[in-house]
């Protein structure tokens, strides 16, 4: 199992994927929201989205566990 994690401390501003979706290594799933910057979060390899352990306005922290691939 992989896992998305967050490069940086932020708010969750948009989740871009969904439970059950088929993803590709360097796909955009998560978009944070920090200092009025948008930060674009990458899976790092391609699965099934499993979990989605976040939801969206949520204050996330570096290293946070966003979502789950099978």
């Amino acid at each position: 199992m992989s896992k998305v994690i967050s490069t940086m401390a932020g708010n969750v501003w948009k989740i871009l994927v969904s439970v059950g979706d088929q993803i590709e290594e360097g796909q955009n799933v998560v978009i944070l929201e920090s200092m009025k910057m948008e930060i674009h979060i990458a899976a790092e390899k391609s699965g099934t989205v499993r979990e989605i352990k976040i939801n969206e306005s949520e204050f996330v922290n570096e290293g946070d566990v966003l979502i789950e691939l099978e």
